[in-house]
């Protein structure tokens, strides 16, 4: 099994690390109790399936979300610019592997 303890993701270009346990992510928020009660909150209340998802969110710095939102924004004034079609992805079937 793996132990890391810390998630590596890109923000703003630069490599940083976050939190991978919940223990992790109320340390993180722990400067902002109305934050990490919401944390506290949904945590308890995630699914085990959603678990790795929601703590991501919640591990994320708010420079990450600002990118996301920006990110976002673009997308739906309809600026597609940097994206890749899936088509165009290596690998992409759309049919799948039972396809008739």
């Amino acid at each position: 099994m793996d132990e890391k303890t810390t998630w590596t993701t890109r923000v703003d270009g630069r490599e940083v690390q976050i939190p991978a346990t919940i223990d992790g992510v109320r340390r993180a928020l722990a400067a902002d109790p109305a934050r990490l009660a919401e944390f506290e909150t949904e945590i308890g209340r995630t699914p085990a399936a959603q678990l790795a998802r929601t703590l991501a969110m919640w591990a994320l710095p708010a420079e990450a979300w600002a990118e996301i939102d920006a990110a976002m924004d673009r997308l739906a004034d309809g600026d597609f610019s940097g994206c890749t079609p899936m088509e165009d992805l290596p690998g992409y079937d759309p049919a799948g592997e039972n396809a008739a």
